[in-house]
């Protein structure tokens, strides 16, 4: 096979449909849009939940929940999981992204919860802190400091 043997295949390019182009072009007149109605206006369509008329779906159901507009959202971190490093180090949200607990930093930050038991100082530093988790860092010997 050559370059000048290049052929696109049978039936794949066609020529674009030309309407309103005289009654011999078998699209004139009407140009395949039918004889009246809205549809066959200049910009006569009706929007996706339009059901004739009836009232639309979204409207005949209920509105449900709240979407809290200052809504705060944290990445989440438990205790337990800063038991693999070693101890007096210290925990800020970008050495949690680096070591991979945190894929990237949230709008309002780190949250510390108090799931698990800490077994070692450490200086953990955070947007927030649960209740528990602050005593438990205290009690371990470490300090928890809000960011």
């Amino acid at each position: 096979m050559r370059l000048h043997d290049l052929q696109p295949a049978p039936n794949s390019k066609k020529k674009k449909q030309r309407v309103g182009r005289g009654i011999g072009s078998g699209r004139g007149y009407t140009c395949g849009r039918g004889a009246n109605g809205q549809n066959s206006r200049s910009g006569g369509k009706v929007r996706p939940t339009f059901e004739g008329g009836q009232t639309p779906l979204f409207r005949r159901l209920p509105k449900k929940g709240f979407n809290n507009p200052s809504k705060k959202n944290f990445n989440i971190i438990n205790l337990k999981q800063l038991n693999k490093f070693p101890e007096d180090t210290v925990i800020t949200p970008e050495f949690l992204q680096e070591e991979g607990l945190i894929n990237k930093p949230a709008s309002a930050g780190v949250k510390i919860l108090g799931d698990g038991e800490l077994e070692k100082k450490l200086t953990v530093k955070a947007q927030a802190f649960s209740k528990s988790a602050r005593e438990k860092i205290a009690d371990a010997g470490g300090k928890a400091e809000v960011i």
